[in-house]
């Protein structure tokens, strides 16, 4: 089992202490360190900013936004800090929901499979630099000869030779149909919430990629590269009652009251009654009710909390199930030793 360390996206202000956590994470063996975007931070500037004071992790985006750039921009931006970092970028890749993608970038959420599947085959076309590069479309046709279109527009390989002619890409990935496509196409799934009690669920639907006609991977060289929260303690009660607000934001506040796509990741967990109820209360702004009648089964299923004896058992159940990377985030020195003691 490996460690990485999820960094996340800032608050209201920038975060004080990340450049402790990423030297110490460093030094403790952690595999990668992660940064994520959602509608403030982006996730290249600090990620960049952090890796320049290292020299042997791993650098991961958990996740970029696809509707933030198109896909030779995402390309450029990749190819440029695996330069800087002599090859040690990792692309993680989302779609984001329509709430975002619509409302912030300004553009259409339709058909996010084939765009997920187009925008990755544009980035290995940078990447690989063996031709000018092309797309036929739909969503992002290179040249561009749509509505507008000066007609002057022409293929065009990248400047900078890439440092690596491939470089990873994992997916973020909660339904069923996108797991299966991060099997099919990527290097790696990156889950959100996941459970090892829906492992069988889960490798049936990483199977169904791996056996597509071409598929990148198989399940001996693909990484599953999973959040976990994990929290020693001897005081779960109060650990429970800090992680259901951030479990009744996503659950009930994220994306629309019908089309949230990590509350459906807890209906498959089957948790619907407590979604609709959590949703009604968070939406009605009684944020705190919502939280409060999240079970304790709820944090359960995806957090590890406990004493570390607990923690080391339920480590083992993780790796057991499949995953190869835990995505942890701890906030002191302390306790990035203290995981890194844990799987050692």
């Amino acid at each position: 089992m490996k460690l990485g360390l999820q960094l996340g996206y800032w608050a209201a202000q920038p975060p004080a202490g990340h450049a402790d956590l990423v030297a110490a994470a460093e030094k403790a063996g952690f595999d990668t360190i992660f940064t994520a975007e959602a509608w403030g931070s982006d996730a290249y500037t600090p990620l960049a900013w952090l890796g320049s004071s290292t020299s042997r992790v791993r650098l991961g985006t958990s996740v970029l936004q696809l509707s933030a750039r198109t896909p030779t921009a995402c390309a450029m931006a990749a190819l440029t800090l695996d330069h800087l970092s002599g090859g040690r970028h990792i692309v993680g890749l989302g779609v984001s929901g329509p709430q975002v993608v619509e409302g912030w970038y300004g553009q259409k959420f339709a058909k996010p499979l084939g765009r997920t599947r187009e925008y990755i085959d544009i980035m290995r076309q940078v990447w690989a630099r063996e031709a000018p590069v092309t797309s036929a479309g739909p969503h992002y046709p290179l040249p561009y000869n749509g509505e507008g279109a000066s007609g002057l527009g022409k293929p065009l390989k990248p400047i900078t030779h890439p440092l690596r002619a491939d470089i990873p890409v994992m997916l973020g990935a909660e339904g069923p149909k996108n797991v299966a496509l991060a099997a099919e196409i990527a290097d790696g799934w990156l889950p959100l919430f996941y459970t090892p009690r829906m492992a069988d669920t889960y490798n049936a639907w990483l199977d169904e990629g791996f056996a597509k006609p071409g598929a990148r991977r198989s399940r001996e060289d693909f990484e599953v590269i999973a959040t976990a929260q994990i929290v020693i303690t001897d005081d779960r009660e109060a650990t429970y009652a800090a992680i259901k607000p951030f479990l009744a934001l996503y659950m009930g506040g994220m994306g629309s009251e019908d089309t949230n796509f990590h509350a459906e990741v807890y209906r498959r967990m089957g948790y619907s009654d407590v979604v609709d109820e959590v949703t009604t209360l968070f939406r009605s702004d009684r944020k705190e009710e919502a939280a409060q009648i999240i079970p304790d089964a709820v944090v359960e299923d995806s957090a590890i909390v406990g004493d570390v004896d607990h923690v080391r058992e339920q480590i083992r159940v993780w790796e057991a199930s499949g995953v190869t990377t835990m995505l942890v985030s701890p906030r002191t020195i302390e306790e990035i030793d203290q995981l890194a003691d844990l799987i050692s």
